[in-house]
């Protein structure tokens, strides 16, 4: 039953691909990618999300961060 209700639910909340980039070139090896519940905090140097599994996650930035966030 709990399944059922997670499944259903599941069609009304929105989920995003969250794609870091330590540098300014995609797709190299010190990309980091995450599926987000919730932002919390978005600005040019600090991110602050929820993942998927109810993670708190933070990133931070010295330079401002590189980002891409796709709706799923």
């Amino acid at each position: 039953m709990k399944e059922l209700w997670l499944k259903i639910q599941s069609y009304f909340s929105t989920r995003y691909k969250l794609t870091v980039s330590y540098n300014t070139t995609y797709g190299d090896g010190d990309d980091a990618t995450y599926i987000v519940r919730k932002f919390f905090n978005k600005q040019d140097k600090y991110l602050k999300f929820q993942t998927e599994t109810k993670e708190i996650v933070e990133i931070r930035g010295a330079e401002g961060l590189n980002y891409k966030i796709e709706q799923l």
